[in-house]
């Protein structure tokens, strides 16, 4: 009888905190590749009884589908003495008379994926055990690898974030959770990748060596037309779901969608997509970041011109509940060097997961070098110029006026693209990496970067924007000098239960007197672009003298507007002014955003691990009228399990109520704690607090 094994010791801990995977698991081998790992093999008899036949001992890997062996790989390799660093490998690292212990190295290029180890000695196979292999940016040889470990510790292994939401002028910023080592969260991650795969119709195990495969494959998942694992949210559809803004992280998320066997979870919109899909590519080993973009183009098929329409009231007119221009837009980036690429398209990849109306491919985007979208080499794959449209596009406003005719208005063309953000390294602050993607406004290099775009996206040349036929109707007249501007200024944000102040001046810089007819009014909005509703109007008739200014200050009561400000607290202020004596129109608008969250969290000090503690989250009611059934959900891994839901019923206005949260730390190092406020009259209300807790 030959040699056989007695048992195997993967030695999980050690090779997991060397893999910096043990926040994953304990109890289960997973690796990173490019980077070896030891094991330890006891066998049933001393080793020196069996030499002959310990020359010709192998260990074998096998991957891919074990139900259809033409998708399985398998690889076989020798135990020698020298391990080779480049491919499979295996080597003796200790021996013993009975056991040894081998040092494994995985190729930088390995298809990542559950894989099972066996060793093969004369002509029996032994089952060693089963590990997870992923993607490496430790290792240099790894098309994934990033040389800061600071960026390292923020793109993988970070778990709490913060996606940026609000206006360009008043940012706001939400926390997530990403909780992409949380216990069950690696196989869902490889089962999404598994399906994203199918029905991608990729069925090749090894494809999984490539990230831009990767990362096309878990797009495709989550957001596709057929097969999406997240249901897009249409405002208004609170029923038989969650909102988006409800949710507070990934992993509630994707179980829910394994619990249901694969049922679309409802709801989502592009924040949501883009933070699911940055766990999951932070789980497998892909530098991963969310990335917030305001006054963002969608869908504009390519088209750097885009074209908005108001009516007379300066209410913003849509077709098929969709906005041309977004207040802001949530994508990802990854960090990869681009292998089937130029050398300098390597580094950030921006990846949006988000539902696109193209005219072919994926209906998802990307992934797409972030410096091709600088440059505007918009015919590099993929969707460039998808991305360097919605960044770069011009958008022209145009009233519709009662007797169906569309008259242009002066003063309200806009540039999208004006402030893309992200979370900074290793600090909640805020990062703005406009940069990255478009050189200074006016400069001689954004300029050549358009003539070059133009000249690529040949749909420019016959586009069907409605912006050619009505540019070339307009009266030669408009060559004139224009003689009337209008100046419209509020707060950019405001505080719960404050009232609007507005500023609007017109101007005459005519030679004669004018008559004028003003419009103010203020829309709650969808970040989508989407008015909700008209809160409030207000009509002027004044006439203006020669080369006179006319200052007009309103005050809006916070009871006008705030019963119905939707879930991402925006609203579009606009002034529209027309010229009694010609056809002119000119439109003003402001996006303001209620930035102020009533909820404030206090810790103890010196926090220990595993001693009970209790934490307080003050409620403050602003307003001028009780908060009704009112309901705090608290979440903060290490610190609490999963999610908790405190009732509180009814806060009278102009009052506080304080809520203790008994909590036992089970981690230590930096814990985050947030809380959410949702009632009667508001949604989406959340705060967040980091504390750091002493080791036990």
């Amino acid at each position: 009888t030959g040699l056989s094994k007695k048992k195997c010791d993967f030695m999980i801990p050690e090779n997991n905190k060397n893999h910096h995977t043990e926040e994953i698991s304990t109890e289960r081998l997973i690796v990173r590749r490019g980077q070896p790992f030891t094991i330890t093999v006891s066998f049933s008899a001393p080793i020196h009884k069996y030499l002959q036949q310990m020359k010709r001992t192998f260990l074998i890997v096998q991957t891919g589908s074990h139900h259809d062996k033409a998708d399985e790989i398998q690889t076989e390799f020798p135990i020698s003495s020298l391990g080779d660093q480049n491919q499979w490998s295996a080597a003796v690292e200790e021996q013993d008379p009975n056991f040894w212990t081998l040092c494994v190295n995985t190729p930088a290029n390995a298809p990542i994926g559950q894989y099972t180890l066996l060793l093969r000695a004369s002509k029996s196979s032994h089952f060693l055990g089963n590990f997870t292999l992923l993607f490496n940016p430790w290792c240099r040889d790894d098309e994934v690898f990033l040389a800061n470990e600071a960026q390292r510790q923020e793109y993988i292994l970070n778990q709490d974030g913060i996606i940026y939401q609000g206006t360009e002028n008043a940012v706001l910023a939400q926390p997530w959770d990403f909780g992409q080592f949380e216990e069950d969260m690696i196989d869902i991650c490889f089962i999404l990748l598994a399906l994203g795969e199918h029905f991608q119709r990729e069925k090749d195990p090894a494809q999984r060596k490539d990230p831009v495969h990767v990362c096309r494959a878990v797009a495709a998942m989550l957001n596709c037309n057929e097969f999406r694992s997240l249901t897009e949210y249409e405002p208004g559809q609170h029923s038989n779901g969650i909102p988006p803004s409800k949710w507070l992280g990934s992993s509630p998320i994707l179980r829910q969608w394994i619990a249901s066997k694969f049922q679309p979870v409802r709801y989502g919109q592009c924040w949501v997509f883009a933070a699911v899909l940055c766990s999951v590519l932070r789980c497998l080993g892909i530098p991963t970041r969310v990335v917030t973009g305001f006054t963002w183009a969608h869908n504009t098929k390519s088209n750097l011109s885009v074209d908005e329409y108001y009516d007379e009231d300066g209410t913003l007119l849509t077709q098929d509940k969709t906005a041309r221009v977004w207040t802001f837009h949530v994508w990802n980036e990854c960090w990869m060097a681009r292998t089937d690429l130029l050398p300098e398209y390597s580094g950030w990849q921006a990846l949006d997961a988000t539902c696109q109306e193209k005219s072919k491919g994926p209906s998802f985007c990307g992934p797409a070098p972030v410096h091709a979208i600088k440059e505007g080499d918009t015919q590099v794959d993929y969707d460039v110029c998808y991305f360097f449209a919605a960044i770069n596009a011009k958008c022209h406003v145009w009233i519709h006026k009662a007797d169906d005719t569309l008259k242009p208005a002066f003063g309200g063309t806009k540039y999208t693209g004006n402030n893309i953000s992200t979370k900074s390294v290793g600090s909640e602050r805020c990062e703005d990496i406009t940069h990255n993607y478009k050189y200074p406004e006016g400069s001689l290099q954004e300029k050549k970067v358009l003539d070059k775009a133009y000249r690529n996206m040949k749909e420019l040349e016959t586009t069907s924007s409605s912006s050619t036929t009505q540019f070339t109707s307009i009266p030669i007249a408009l060559e004139e000098p224009v003689n009337l501007f209008i100046h419209l200024q509020s707060n950019s944000s405001l505080q719960l239960g404050q009232d609007i102040t507005l500023s609007i001046e017109v101007f005459n810089h005519s030679g004669g007197e004018k008559a004028t007819h003003l419009v103010v009014g203020i829309q709650a909005l969808h970040y989508n672009g989407v008015p909700i509703a008209q809160l409030w109007k207000e009509e002027f008739h004044f006439n203006l003298q020669s080369n006179s200014v006319n200052n007009l200050q309103v005050s809006v009561p916070y009871t006008w507007f705030g019963k119905e400000l939707g879930e991402n607290h925006l609203l579009r202020l606009t002034a529209v002014l027309r010229d009694e004596d010609s056809f002119y129109m000119y439109l003003a608008q402001e996006e303001i955003s209620i930035c102020d969250s009533p909820l404030t969290i206090e810790f103890p000090e010196n926090m220990v691990q595993y001693e009970p503690s209790t934490a307080k989250i003050s409620l403050q009611n602003p307003l001028m009228e009780p908060l009704e059934q009112c309901v705090v959900a608290v979440t903060g891994r290490g610190l609490i399990y999963r999610q908790r839901n405190y009732r509180l019923g009814s806060v009278q206005a102009k009052s506080t109520q304080e809520l203790q949260i008994p909590l036992t730390p089970t981690r230590a190092g930096p814990r985050r704690l947030t809380a959410r406020l949702t009632c009667l009259q508001l949604h989406n209300l959340k705060s967040y607090r980091t504390t750091n807790i002493a080791a036990a």
